[in-house]
């Protein structure tokens, strides 16, 4: 087994690593029981789901840790379950509006800025979008492709590696893991481009709300969960990890994304109690809020 391989120092690496999850998970059950006292109901369910982004990755990490045969299942599962926590992020900036009739009512002669990250943001010749009911289902919808066809490539996937079709690590052209990971980012980027636009509208609105701080834990899990680990295999098979018996590079390579994503996401974890612990009551919006340059001043 794992264990009986390792030596001292590495027994102590997976205790403390272990260790670590389970605080993870022990502080957003704490969060979660106080958001479920404190928030209100048509906010809750969508803030416990971002708040568990963090220690559901920590958890299907530590895992694939113990278990490695199991990684293909741990990460799978934790990108389903990110896929969702995306939309989740945009309808609360929704619902921190006060819902999507109130956004409506007060950027009325507003627009949308679509020239922004991840997809768009060198295109400053794009046209600004006004803000309507349309232009709002349109950005739910980015969101919302993301979380139903992701876990639906992510099951093909499954059933083509059971078959012995779906290598992870073979991106040869004749195989299905290039263009099936090649259509899940671009799906990944049409969720995020949703997210930032909305993001951009909404950040000086929503400031006294620690939009900014939490936007910020949502790109870094977006980054560490994904940019990461991917450099990270990258650099596997291309053997610049070298293999430690009886270890090869791409095992090598899974073992050192797990074990920093265990300790990222500890610390996201930490953080985010901190970030979504406000008292609520005292973060009503105000009646006049300026909105960003070049936008006419509106009232609710």
């Amino acid at each position: 087994s794992l264990s009986a391989g390792l030596d001292l120092p590495g027994r102590f690496l997976f205790a403390t690593l272990t260790l670590m999850t389970l605080i993870a998970i022990l502080v957003f059950i704490e969060e979660a029981v106080y958001i479920y006292r404190k928030i209100p109901s048509s906010k809750r369910s969508i803030i416990i789901w971002i708040n568990a982004a963090a220690p559901v990755i920590s958890t299907t990490s530590c895992i694939g840790m113990w278990v490695p045969r199991s990684t293909m299942f741990t990460d799978f599962t934790a990108g389903i379950f990110f896929s969702i926590v995306i939309h989740k992020f945009l309808m609360m900036m929704i619902k921190e509006c006060g819902g999507q009739k109130v956004l409506l009512r007060r950027f009325e002669n507003g627009r949308f800025t679509i020239s922004t990250g991840p997809c768009c943001c060198c295109c400053l010749c794009l046209p600004r979008v006004p803000i309507t009911r349309q232009t709002l289902f349109w950005l739910k919808l980015g969101t919302f492709q993301f979380a139903v066809f992701r876990p639906v490539l992510i099951f093909l996937s499954i059933v083509l590696w059971t078959n012995g079709d779906y290598v992870l690590y073979n991106l040869s052209p004749k195989g299905p893991a290039l263009w099936i990971s090649c259509f899940i980012g671009a799906l990944t980027l049409l969720a995020l481009w949703a997210v930032g636009i909305m993001f951009r509208k909404v950040r000086i609105l929503l400031k006294c709300k620690n939009i900014i701080p939490k936007f910020a834990l949502y790109q870094f899990i977006v980054i560490l969960n994904h940019l990461q680990t991917t450099i990270i295999n990258i650099f596997a098979t291309q053997k610049i990890i070298p293999c430690a018996p009886p270890l090869s590079s791409t095992a090598r390579g899974s073992y050192i994304a797990q074990q920093l994503l265990i300790m990222e996401m500890f610390l996201i974890t930490v953080i985010s109690r901190v970030v979504y612990r406000r008292k609520y009551h005292d973060l009503e919006l105000p009646e006049c809020v300026a909105e960003e340059p070049g936008d006419k001043k509106q009232t609710p």
